[in-house]
């Protein structure tokens, strides 16, 4: 039973209570129970509350080498904290979404035009590189690849529907084509990120090249 269904019927069980009680003709009794039945569905939920979704993240044990790294960047044990934590969810939803392309062949198709995987790879393999950067990588990390990867959850979902009808396959062709704008996106993150670096690389050519041409006419 959804968590939502469960907690309708604790309100509506504590109304019917309530309201049973009403008809009783006991009018004195109806606010302290009442308050009794409010807060037993108050604890009742919030401890379903806690148990469903208070465990704590477990990371994977950072290496000596790791932690020397993060430290010679700069960055605080809580930075590093909540370093660790974004790359071990971003982790998670890379693999998950190669997950869902490996299963369609259209979500392949994308994948191949884009290159939203591998883009995906490499943005990560930066930010492992340079953590102070975590903050130019906001769109792809928050926004561009978990949409993505609820997209193409979705899409497999519905593209695995055993009978489609033609509004099933209009949400398909939708889908497909939103995921497709979203696969360019993550691309352009990684563009974006990398173009300090294809800029000084661009500068480091311009020197050779005319160092190059000096030599040449001496």
């Amino acid at each position: 039973m959804k968590k939502k269904t469960r907690t309708r019927l604790l309100v509506i069980t504590a109304c019917l209570l309530l309201f049973g009680l009403f008809l009783r003709g006991n009018p004195d009794e109806i606010i302290p129970f009442g308050l009794v039945i409010g807060g037993a569905a108050l604890i009742i939920y919030g401890v379903k509350n806690r148990r469903q979704g208070g465990q704590p993240t477990v990371l994977p044990i950072m290496t000596k080498e790791k932690e020397a790294h993060y430290l010679e960047s700069g960055m605080t044990e809580k930075e590093i904290e909540f370093f660790r934590e974004t790359m071990n969810q971003t982790k998670k939803q890379i693999l998950q979404l190669q997950e869902n392309i490996n299963q369609n062949a259209k979500l392949k198709a994308i994948d191949l035009r884009h290159d939203t995987l591998r883009a995906s790879k490499a943005l990560f393999k930066e930010l492992v590189k340079d953590p102070q950067k975590l903050h130019f990588a906001n769109h792809f990390l928050y926004t561009h690849l978990p949409n993505m990867v609820d997209l193409t959850d979705k899409f497999i979902e519905i593209n695995g529907h055993e009978i489609k009808t033609k509004e099933t396959y209009e949400k398909i062709e939708e889908s497909s084509q939103i995921i497709d704008q979203m696969a360019a996106l993550i691309a352009k993150d990684y563009q974006q990120f990398v173009a300090d670096d294809l800029e000084d690389l661009d500068v480091e050519l311009s020197i050779a090249k005319q160092s190059l041409k000096r030599d040449n006419s001496l």
